[in-house]
């Protein structure tokens, strides 16, 4: 991942005011994993979104590529269909077309290279689908990383559409974009 979040800063992840930027409900609706699915949470930090989409699925990879934010995570409390996996997402530790589906929530600016999202649609098998809730360059910098160091909802969908996804939604939100893509 080319960026990482501080561990040091890591009980702002354990906010639930985050839920203002991505509820619970938003994010199960635009993963929408199926009860046998393997999911990967791409940059899963202390868990906290991860959490909410574990009771929707088979099992889900948290991935991560800071042992530290495993070990927070394990603090908090791991659901026992999670795994916890330590990897950059330049180099998924799965087989090609392994996972169901994957999601990234506010951590798409550290994974958006050419390589990074190459390396997901290869991970990720035909017809699967990708979700992506994250700080917005079109945003003003309320919260989140630096406005320079994000996507729009736009060139988002353009990296993903160039790494080989099909984009069935992405739009602008207040400080956030969504987005939904299939492989």
């Amino acid at each position: 991942m080319a960026h990482t979040f501080d561990p040091a800063m890591a009980d702002r992840l354990e906010d639930p005011s985050r839920y203002r930027y991505c509820s619970r409900e938003e994010l199960v609706a635009l993963v929408d994993p199926d009860p046998g699915d393997l999911i990967a949470d791409v940059g899963s930090g202390t868990g906290f979104y991860t959490r909410d989409v574990a009771p929707h699925a088979g099992r889900v990879l948290g991935l991560d590529l800071q042992s530290a934010m495993h070990d927070l995570f394990r603090d908090k409390g791991v659901p026992g269909n999670v795994s916890l996996l330590s990897a950059d997402a330049d180099d998924l530790p799965v087989r090609e077309g392994a996972l169901d589906g994957a999601f990234a929530t506010m951590t798409f600016h550290e994974i958006a290279t050419e390589r990074a999202l190459a390396e997901l649609a290869r991970a990720i098998a035909p017809g699967g689908r990708f979700a992506a809730v994250d700080w917005s360059a079109a945003g003003v910098g309320e919260a989140g990383p630096p406005v320079g160091d994000r996507q729009s909802a736009a060139s988002a969908a353009d990296m993903l559409e160039a790494a080989g996804f099909t984009v069935e939604r992405a739009g602008e939100r207040p400080e956030t974009f969504a987005l939904v893509a299939t492989r």
